[in-house]
């Protein structure tokens, strides 16, 4: 089958859902209270004594149908609620994922274990009740949480639930498991020497040296096959928690065959956030963003694929070594590289590329052609999405459904 070209089409951008009265725009978030009639074993009506979330629904024109629960860090001492909270919040508005900020009680407070828990789950269990009223899809709902928050998503990542069908309240009927999990810089072990001691006082207050109760809690331990697919962040230098914390809960994922991406990086003190000013360490934010696009958590679980297979060439020699990179139209929807060897790539469909028009960017290194100088690739490779780099058409194709659809034969030409 030949290969066909199309001039790119504009993007197609995923609009859905219905949201709350209150405007996207509004100066502050809507907050509402995880229990309207007061929490389970609340010891007052004080802000403190209340769980609630902050609404940050995305944008009408952007949104792509995913949620997510937010819970910044703070020791079970506090919460850091703006760079761990709201500017992570608006950091999902900008991918179209609708995300609420979750201030669960903590153990300052005179809540310990299971009370940050229970709060994080019901943020889960009310973000899933109320996924129509803010165009959710009620299957791609996940958490994210940082350094103490970060064990607040973990034990809800490990300890979730199905909901209680016989519940007398409606949300306590649905599950609280995340469909993805995302922990930076997390506190996850409460029994190794690494472990952040003034979490686990925090979180077990009166039971803070019960060894038993702190190994129950320790998420590391608690990692199933069914945990959700999940992406770690952490920095080297981090004396605070230590990377052991991360690496565990790496492991622990790894030995259970759970789907999981990890980014350790040198630099970087303790609770980062975002860290925009950085350079490197703003990176991860990058990363995260591809991760959940290109595992289709930023598209509706029936988007469909398929197999691509084909042969690269420039000026007719095959490419020894190389990739072609299927980018399609709509930006929500997952990304994938084939890997070019002695001229040949394949894919099969459950890792194909999404069916309709994708934009091929071709690279390779530039020894495969002569005419290539060391100012046309000044790293030694050559990435394209044009026939020629005399202005060509542009590499677009159509992907199609079935078994042999989409054989393609690229053949570049550089002059």
């Amino acid at each position: 089958m030949n290969l066909k070209f199309y001039l790119p089409g504009p993007a197609i951008v995923c609009a859905l859902g219905m949201f709350f009265n209150s405007a996207v725009n509004a100066a502050a978030p809507e907050s509402v209270p995880l229990w309207p009639e007061g929490a389970p074993g609340a010891k007052g009506t004080e802000p403190k004594d209340v769980p609630r979330v902050e609404i940050f629904p995305a944008a009408k024109e952007k949104s792509c149908g995913a949620g997510v629960v937010v819970l910044p860090g703070g020791g079970y001492g506090g919460l850091a609620a703006d760079h761990e909270g709201r500017q992570i919040a608006k950091f999902y508005n900008s991918l179209g994922v609708t995300a609420v900020v979750c201030y669960y009680r903590l153990g300052s407070a005179g809540y310990h274990h299971p009370t940050e828990l229970n709060d994080a789950k019901r943020a889960v269990r009310w973000l899933r009740s109320n996924a129509d009223k803010l165009g959710v899809d009620k299957g791609r709902i996940g958490v994210i949480g940082f350094s103490a928050g970060g064990h607040v998503a973990s034990t809800v990542g490990t300890l979730f639930d199905n909901g209680d069908p016989n519940a007398p309240d409606p949300i306590d009927k649905l599950s609280s498991r995340p469909d993805f999990l995302v922990v930076c810089y997390p506190v996850i072990s409460m029994t190794e020497g690494y472990m952040h001691r003034g979490s686990r006082n925090n979180l077990l207050g009166p039971d803070k040296d019960n060894e038993e109760i702190a190994r129950q809690v320790s998420s590391e331990r608690n990692v199933s096959p069914h945990t959700p697919p999940t992406f770690i962040f952490q920095t080297d230098e981090d004396t605070v928690v230590p990377a052991e914390n991360a690496v565990a809960f790496y492991l622990a994922l790894r030995k259970n065959k759970v789907p999981a991406e990890m980014h350790i990086y040198r630099r970087g003190p303790h609770g980062v956030g975002l860290f925009q000013g950085d350079p490197v360490l703003s990176t991860w934010g990058k990363h995260l963003a591809d991760w959940l696009r290109n595992e289709g958590f930023l598209s509706p679980a029936t988007t469909k694929r398929g197999a691509v297979e084909g042969t690269v060439s420039v000026n007719g020699t095959p490419v020894a070594w190389g990739s072609v990179t299927f980018t399609p139209e709509n930006p929500h929807a997952p990304e994938v590289t084939a890997r070019v060897m002695s001229g040949k790539f394949n894919l099969p469909a459950r890792d194909g590329a999404v069916l309709g028009k994708n934009k091929l960017t071709v690279s390779y290194t530039s020894a495969v052609a002569a005419a290539i100088t060391d100012q046309d690739a000044p790293a030694g490779s050559v990435s394209t999405t044009t026939l020629s780099n005399k202005g060509g058409e542009a590499l677009v194709w159509d992907v199609k459904e079935g078994a042999g659809a989409n054989k393609l034969g690229l053949d570049l030409k550089w002059e």
